[in-house]
């Protein structure tokens, strides 16, 4: 049987729904794992007050047709002495990399683990993420894990927001601002950004590194909204 895993930290959206629908659709057995990471956050960012609702999230899990719920405790994925870290380079250091250094080396060791403990023969991230998922690529690739990497099409609001956990964070006022980051890298014009824009680039999709605009290329950007930090990507399509 071919397994499936949607990696998730919980506080379930639309776009979480995505990947459960995709996995379903395509794997026999769904596998979703539930475990905010706290070696992904840094200093003074939102870990101790992510959204956090295992049986709303179980609830959804089971709507979408996952099969089982791995929802591990920080103690069990980090017991005392654990000390391994998992890095991939110059390709985890830049963009988010560098506005959260040591974030890509949390999500990279814990996904590797998560690999290890459920044997999937693939697993599915949100295009959103799209440095996270070129990160993932690479590690697994590097490795020779042998799991295929699914990405499933970012789920939008009809204002072009990207779904995300952490709009939940942001206020009315915020929240009519938030689509500005969507509407500038559409028209790769950082001034449309109605917030503190961290970065807005052109990138390749594999190694990050900054390219002219070209089909195929990754148009990526993140900004703060009071204090919500959000990131989004588009694509840039044609031939």
């Amino acid at each position: 049987m071919s397994v499936g895993l949607v990696p998730t930290m919980g506080a379930l959206h639309g776009g979480h729904r995505a990947l459960l629908r995709r996995a379903r659709a395509e794997c026999d057995e769904v596998v979703m794992s539930l475990f905010v990471n706290p070696t992904q956050f840094g200093p003074g960012e939102d870990f101790d007050r992510y959204p956090r609702d295992e049986g709303r999230d179980r609830a959804i899990a089971a709507e979408e047709g996952a099969d089982r719920v791995f929802a591990p405790s920080v103690a069990e994925m980090y017991p005392d002495g654990f000390s391994t870290t998992v890095s991939v380079g110059d390709l985890g250091a830049v963009f988010e990399g560098a506005h959260r250094p040591g974030h890509f080396d949390g999500v990279a060791t814990v996904v590797l683990k998560l690999f290890n403990l459920t044997r999937p023969d693939a697993a599915y991230f949100g295009q959103k993420d799209a440095q996270q998922l070129a990160v993932i690529r690479r590690m697994t690739a590097d490795l020779g894990l042998g799991i295929q990497i699914r990405a499933v099409e970012t789920v939008r609001e009809p204002d072009g927001l990207a779904l995300s956990s952490r709009n939940a964070y942001l206020s009315p006022e915020e929240r009519r601002r938030a689509p500005s980051l969507h509407r500038a890298l559409v028209a790769r014009d950082p001034g449309l950004v109605e917030g503190d824009l961290d970065y807005l680039a052109v990138v390749d999709s594999d190694t990050f590194a900054e390219v002219e605009p070209r089909p195929g290329a990754l148009v990526i950007g993140a900004a703060r909204f009071g204090s919500t930090r959000l990131i989004d990507t588009i694509r840039i399509e044609g031939r």
